[in-house]
């Protein structure tokens, strides 16, 4: 895909009001200061605090009913806050709706398709919708059809496409104003694995066109290999908010630790059962596996004093944490005293 294929505006878009650049004294693409959401006496948000910079591919995890969707909705501004203050660009969702609206590409996790449509049609409809002049939606949609890769679906009929087709069609439409900042609620919900990864392929193509994305998931091994940073949402409150090592380091309460030895394994059993930070030891011929406490100091130390007390070491090596263990040790509270 070409630069001139990929690089798409208008004449007359908006413009941001803060510009596009990051970094010191740029305004955040999205601000979001003790949101609440109530729904009778259900508190659906809680006074969440949460800050996204432009460019950044963000994922927003929880299990479902966190309070995800109502968070992207009031971004969105489809729901009112009960409390708190929620900025897009700089502008207020409640305050200048309309400003907001200019700026943003919404995918909600269930959307409307126009089954009677063909693709090409369709995105003309909302390229009309925004008020974009026929002739420019005639260069633009072929480079949207490409960017999703559905060209040679142009003229299929909506209802006609897959489920991962249609994904892909509506994230096109979110494109079709050229918005700064794109929501995307759920976007790889119900898609198999081949959509998947199509999908992500997209939003990497996105995010080096400068997209500020906000993509959320109920599963967050999903999201690791998309998102630079990742937020975790529970019962309404924000319980971690970082990159995947970050939030991996932080909240590890133990590691497991691999040590394969030559020779001398009751003694290093002994050993290493006397030693800080160590819960628990699991043998298995040459190799111990060690639940341990410690941080990479501790770690470090363990492995000198092995050294120094004649062990000869094949390998000790820590255990890839598996990404499901660390969203289930946050999600039950890990978090929620940092």
């Amino acid at each position: 895909m070409s630069e001139e294929q990929v690089t798409f505006g208008y004449p007359d878009a908006p413009e941001s009001a803060h510009g596009n650049a990051s970094g010191p004294g740029q305004t955040p693409m999205i601000e979001i200061r003790g949101l609440a959401k109530s729904f009778g006496g259900f508190h659906a948000l809680k006074g969440i605090d949460l800050t996204i910079g432009r460019g950044t591919v963000f994922g927003f995890v929880g299990p479902n009913g966190a309070g995800k969707s109502t968070t992207m909705s009031i971004l969105a501004t489809l729901l009112a806050p009960s409390a708190g203050v929620a900025k897009v660009d700089g502008f207020d969702v409640t305050k200048h709706p309309h400003e907001v609206r200019k700026r943003i590409g919404y995918m909600p996790d269930f959307f409307g398709v126009y089954d009677q449509f063909k693709a090409i049609e369709y995105l003309h409809f909302y390229g009309a919708s925004y008020g974009i002049p026929k002739s420019e939606r005639e260069a633009l949609i072929p480079q949207l059809l490409e960017l999703v890769n559905l060209t040679d679906k142009r003229d299929a009929y909506v209802d006609s496409l897959s489920r991962g087709m249609k994904q892909r069609l509506c994230l096109a439409r979110c494109l079709v104003h050229d918005p700064d900042l794109l929501i995307l609620d759920e976007p790889a919900s119900g898609l198999d694995p081949r959509a998947r990864i199509e999908m992500r392929e997209i939003l990497k193509e996105l995010k080096s066109m400068g997209k500020t994305i906000i993509i959320s998931s109920h599963i967050l091994p999903e999201l690791a290999e998309m998102v630079d940073e990742i937020g975790v949402i529970e019962h309404g409150q924000m319980v971690a908010v970082g990159n995947v090592a970050e939030i991996q380091n932080r909240l590890r309460v133990k590691r497991f630790l691999h040590i394969r030895l030559i020779d001398r394994m009751d003694e290093a059993e002994r050993f290493l059962e006397e030693q800080p930070h160590v819960n628990r030891l699991i043998r298995d011929d040459r190799a111990i596996q060690v639940h341990y406490g410690g941080d990479d100091a501790d770690q470090a130390e363990l492995l000198a004093g092995l050294m120094s007390a004649g062990f000869r070491i094949v390998s000790f090596s820590e255990a890839q944490t598996n990404l499901e263990d660390v969203f289930l040790e946050i999600t039950k509270g890990g978090a929620a005293d940092e």
